[in-house]
Parts: C-alpha cells; sequence; structure tokens
C-alpha cells in the first residue's frame, strides 16, 4: 500500500469515527469538517476530482454546522 492510499484511508476512517461521534460533542462536528477537508485533498491528490470538490462541499456544510452548534 503506497503513502497516498494510507492517506486516504485515515481520511475516510477518521470521517466515519467522528461522524459517529458527533452527537457527544460539537467539536467532533469541527473534526468531520477537518477530516472531510482531508478526505478531499485526497480526492483531488489521486486525481478524482469529483470526489474532491463533494468531500470540499461537505467540509464547508459541516464547518457551517459546528459554527451554528451551541
Amino acid at each position: 500500500m503506497d503513502a497516498l492510499t494510507l492517506f486516504g484511508l485515515f481520511a475516510v476512517t477518521a470521517m466515519l469515527v467522528t461522524y459517529a461521534l458527533e452527537d457527544r460533542s460539537h467539536w467532533f462536528v469541527l473534526l468531520f469538517a477537518a477530516s472531510c477537508a482531508l478526505g478531499s485533498a485526497y480526492g483531488f491528490l489521486q486525481g478524482a476530482w469529483p470526489f474532491g470538490l463533494v468531500e470540499a462541499i461537505w467540509a464547508f456544510v459541516a464547518l457551517r454546522r459546528w459554527q451554528r452548534k451551541p
């Protein structure tokens, strides 16, 4: 497994874990946004720009949710 694949595996695993834990703390929403940004970077780095674009949108949406959460 190359470094890019390991980076992608880390990014999507972090997305899964932080999404599952969002109800526990608003900080997990912020971590989910960061994980989506990592997933976006992975998508662009591997050449799958549609994946990278959608993950960037998810990162923005999650960041807005974090800003609005009490």
